[in-house]
């Protein structure tokens, strides 16, 4: 019997980027910018379904960072690049500021030379601060504070909201966006690779793998044996709107070797959050809480801030990091087989995101891609607001005025309108599932979960699923 032939898209893309989280996202709107074709390769049916969904949402100065390492330059530029394009496109961003909070001497004797690495990282603007400015800063600490140090310029993001608006972008300037491609094979020949995937052929002249979890199993399907990730679970709590007063600033431990630690943080949504551990698993899918970590939570929230445990828990969740055996982030280029490799890119590639994409794009131009600037490209994106910082729909008498939808509540918990549920199902990248319209809309993500408004979100979303073609390229939704 003779097997049907797998399709295959009809052209050859210039560029395949595997991964379509932030920084694949990125990195297809950098590469879109010239005069190339460009594929947006993502196992998950819909972009930034993987790690960076489940990222802390912090903008980071890159203060902490290891001096000198490729991660502490792209990590500072990529703040200034993410803050200028969340301008451009409205993703929300706080700057509340940081206190790293040391709770004992061996902590405390440790924040000048804090203060030296981030000087070394050019950033200067770190003050070394007593327990009672602390206190003034963050009442409602526990006891036991020695003193701290300031970074007034680390932020809080929307993680939903970048990743969208960089696919987004790139996806306007011409890159082919194919969304349940799995690889799971590659055919190298003379100046065309061939992805294989569970949907079908792909075939590109250069590949750039930025597969996240999944870098180090295309690495060594294109005959590489540099690194093996290991996934790291981080939980989280996320504690109600009320307790927003509690940490109107960022609250982190002194780091150590494992990471960042367990840090407070306000999100851009008005919740507070608690976490991540930090456990290194071998399943790769298993982004299920536990018992084990909620009891690590509480622990450390009771020393960190024990009136925060007295308030509601809305929502807990985890998320894994792509942890590596290397101690930067691993981007290199192998000219003779077009193959870009960008792995180990932790939880700090949210910020680096953009900078990494200028970086790939530079050591594609040094292998001999040719890339000729493209004119008359597209604005960027505007996205939707769903922090709260700005003006939500709902508030907007102008907008409900010009569409009544706008003042139609139908998630309370979140105050959540039927026109933004209506835009995220008609967006370019539309949501394609009720998770896809969580982070595009923050419906059920507040204190229900879902159990009061779901229903009426479910029928929405069937009345206002598209048929007009934007998914041609997908499987049928589920």
């Amino acid at each position: 019997m003779t097997a049907t032939p797998r399709p295959r898209h009809p052209e050859v893309f210039d560029i395949a980027v595997i991964g379509g989280g932030i920084v694949g996202s990125a990195i297809a709107r950098e590469l879109s910018g010239y005069d190339v074709s460009v594929a947006l390769v993502e196992a998950r049916d819909d972009i930034g379904d993987g790690t960076s969904k489940a990222n802390t949402a912090i903008l980071h100065t890159g203060f902490d960072a290891k001096p000198g390492t490729l991660e502490s330059r792209l990590v500072a530029r990529g703040y200034h690049l993410l803050n200028a394009y969340a301008k451009a496109t409205g993703i929300p961003v706080e700057h509340t500021g940081a206190v790293l909070v040391a709770w004992n001497e061996e902590e405390t004797d440790a924040l000048p030379g804090l203060k030296d690495k981030a000087e070394a990282n050019g950033y200067e603007h770190c003050r070394i601060i007593d327990a009672d400015e602390v206190y003034r800063l963050l009442p409602d600490l526990g006891d036991g504070v020695r003193g701290g140090l300031t970074v007034p310029d680390e932020s809080i993001i929307c993680t939903w909201t970048t990743s969208l608006a960089l696919a987004t972008d790139a996806q306007q300037r011409g890159t082919t966006i194919l969304l349940e491609h799995a690889v799971t094979g590659v055919d190298q020949a003379d100046d065309t690779t061939t992805l294989y995937t569970e949907a079908d052929e792909v075939r590109a002249h250069w590949v750039v793998n930025a597969a996240g979890l999944g870098a180090d199993h295309i690495d060594r399907l294109f005959g590489h044996e540099r690194f093996t990730v290991t996934p790291r679970r981080g939980e989280l709590f996320v504690f109600d709107k009320l307790a927003r007063p509690k940490a109107n600033k960022i609250v982190l431990p002194v780091p150590s070797s494992r990471g960042k630690g367990v840090l407070i943080s306000p999100t851009i949504y008005g919740n507070i959050m608690l976490g991540p551990t930090a456990e290194d698993l071998a399943d790769r899918t298993n982004t299920a809480t536990s018992e084990d970590g909620y009891d690590f939570l509480l622990d450390k929230g009771e020393r960190l801030m024990p009136s925060l445990l007295t308030e509601e828990v809305t929502a807990s969740y985890a998320g894994l990091r792509a942890a590596i055996d290397h101690p930067d982030y691993l981007i290199e280029a192998t000219p003779e087989q077009r193959y870009l490799l960008v792995g180990g890119i932790r939880s700090t590639g949210l910020t680096a995101g953009i900078a990494i994409a200028e970086h790939v794009r530079g050591l594609l131009e040094k292998a001999g891609m040719p890339l000729r600037t493209r004119t008359g490209l597209p604005d960027p994106p505007r996205m939707p607001n769903i922090g709260e910082a700005g003006t939500r729909p709902y508030q907007d008498a102008d907008l409900i005025a010009q569409d009544p939808a706008y003042g139609t509540i139908v998630c309370f918990c979140e105050r959540v309108t039927e026109g933004e549920i209506r835009d995220a199902c008609h967006a370019p990248l539309p949501a394609r599932s009720l998770e896809g319209l969580r982070r595009r809309t923050r419906a059920m993500n507040g204190r229900c979960q879902g159990f009061f408004c779901g229903a009426a979100i479910a029928a929405l979303r069937t009345q206002h699923q598209p048929h007009d073609g934007c998914r041609s390229q997908h499987k049928d939704d589920r």
